[in-house]
């Protein structure tokens, strides 16, 4: 019996107007990662929060870590859901700054 898909939520300020950049965030993982989740959830939030979970466990806090790019939570999911999947143009530019 295959695992069961894992939830990925971005909680993300409504006061800051957070929004488009979680919604952007979110199309981002569902287009890269649309077989290997079950969904993407945006969970509204206040005090300046910007984190992004995988089931219960933090990927991303904007407190600790800054804005995160696309490309490294990316990674972050890949590594969990999908773990040796190449990801295309966000891997060829990890290493090099003038990719």
């Amino acid at each position: 019996m295959a695992a069961a898909k894992p939830t990925l939520k971005i909680e993300y300020c409504t006061r800051c107007r957070w929004l488009p950049r979680a919604a952007w965030l979110a199309q981002e993982l569902l287009t890269t990662f649309e077989g290997d989740l079950a969904e993407v959830c945006l969970v509204p939030g206040t005090g300046g929060v910007f984190v992004v979970r995988l089931g219960d466990r933090v990927l991303w806090d904007r407190r600790e870590q800054g804005f995160p790019e696309p490309s490294a939570v990316k990674r972050l999911v890949r590594d969990a859901v999908a773990p040796g999947r190449p990801l295309g143009h966000v891997e060829a530019s990890a290493g090099d700054p003038d990719a």
